[in-house]
């Protein structure tokens, strides 16, 4: 039955997006979801509906400081462009992670490579971040405090 609900909601999406509601899309979709599932094999996991109003609300925080970083990182990459005059510092440098899940570190990895100006490079074993900056004047300051935040959020999200 979690298969049926998953395949139904995975043709669901790929029909909202495509927005072809034709009979030869609704197979492609019904085919392509349970490829996917054939592929993955998920299992059924019981949902715990007393951690979804706090998981909901940190997932929403996460999503406005990811978006919130996106505007001011690409505020600040755009005034590094647009004047050539102003110094910068490139640099590399190494943000710890206390994530304990592998999903968390890779939302983390993924946030920060998302932001304009910086770029994980390579990631440890043991979850250290190694981050490309294009001003690393100020970064690692910024970059420790930041991913403080994110990482609260995470293990709120991916219990």
């Amino acid at each position: 039955m979690y298969h049926i609900r998953a395949m139904l909601l995975l043709t669901g999406t790929y029909l909202a997006l495509t927005t072809n509601l034709q009979l030869s899309n609704i197979l492609l979709g019904l085919l392509l979801s349970s490829l996917i599932l054939l592929l993955l094999r998920p299992a059924a996991q019981a949902v715990n509906w007393h951690f979804l109003p706090s998981t909901t609300w940190a997932i929403l925080r996460y999503i406005a400081v990811l978006a919130y970083d996106l505007i001011i990182s690409g505020i600040q990459v755009a005034r590094i462009v647009l004047s050539p005059a102003l110094l910068i510092q490139q640099g590399n440098i190494a943000i710890p992670t206390n994530c304990e899940s592998e999903t968390a570190q890779a939302l983390s990895a993924h946030a920060i490579t998302l932001t304009p100006g910086e770029m994980v490079v390579e990631m440890s074993a043991e979850g250290l971040m190694y981050t490309h900056v294009l001003d690393a004047s100020h970064a690692e300051d910024n970059m420790a405090e930041a991913q403080q935040m994110r990482e609260q959020l995470l293990q709120k999200i991916v219990l």
